[in-house]
């Protein structure tokens, strides 16, 4: 009996076909409704689980978008799944808590690298080895950020596991260090890239600011954290249009 040549993954319930090569990989269910609304034009070809996977285009080019649920070790089977059926730029748009107290809740952040805070990427490369963003990934959200006009963050994120537990002396240290934002999937994504051989990037809305004083109201916090994350769902799919558009010119 001949073997299916293109099997359905367990996880995500796609198969070769039904991811485009751009994807952009929320945390959110809800935000991947959210970008799938963007498209010209979606198809909805996998929901299990925390996995929704839309596939269609934005101004012509192919794109798909896949939750992958909250903290590394889900994030790392979306990844994982999601290369095996055709993905080759992951771009995460997602939210964090900013590190900086000149970051204003709302903000976003394009994620340079990560430090490694969480336990899913030592399974793939040992913890020297740096959880670093794609140069062209990055440099494409950086680009579209400019021509927006808008404020917004680049620098290194803190990626950790367990939300509700804080280490204040790590937290000082990183901060001290520059370290822009805290969030749970950044270093998974650019470690399981890496590994992999493709490439990845992320762009972040903050949500929150442990270092302000007083803090704001939590509707504050999700009116801003709103508007932050339009500007991040559109710097992505601009970011995905300038990727293909200079891929296709330099054919």
């Amino acid at each position: 009996m001949s073997q299916d040549p293109s099997p359905v993954q367990k996880h995500l319930r796609c198969r070769n076909g039904d991811v485009a090569p751009f994807v952009l990989v929320p945390g959110d269910p809800g935000r991947a409704k959210r970008i799938a609304e963007r498209f010209d034009n979606s198809k909805l070809v996998g929901d299990n689980r925390e996995y929704l996977v839309y596939t269609g285009s934005y101004h012509g080019v192919p794109v798909s978008v896949c939750s992958t649920g909250i903290g590394g070790p889900a994030a790392s089977i979306a990844f994982e799944e999601l290369i095996r059926v055709g993905a080759r730029v992951l771009i995460r748009v997602g939210s964090a808590g900013g590190r900086q107290k000149n970051i204003p809740i709302g903000t976003p952040v394009v994620l340079t690298a990560a430090y490694r805070g969480e336990g899913t990427s030592r399974v793939y490369l040992p913890p020297e080895f740096p959880a670093v963003a794609d140069r062209d990934v990055t440099n494409a959200l950086v680009a579209v950020l400019e021509e927006f006009g808008k404020r917004f963050e680049v620098g290194i994120g803190y990626t950790r596991d367990a939300f509700y537990v804080q280490d204040a002396e790590l937290n000082a240290t990183l901060t001290a260090a520059g370290v822009v934002a805290a969030e749970q999937e950044a270093a998974v994504l650019f470690i399981v890239a890496a590994a992999r051989r493709v490439a990845a990037g992320a762009i972040v809305s903050t949500d929150s600011n442990i270092l302000f004083d007083p803090q704001p109201t939590q509707e504050e916090k999700e009116r801003l954290f709103a508007l932050g994350e339009t500007v991040a769902i559109d710097a992505a799919l601009k970011a995905v249009e300038r990727m293909s558009s200079k891929s296709s010119q330099s054919r």
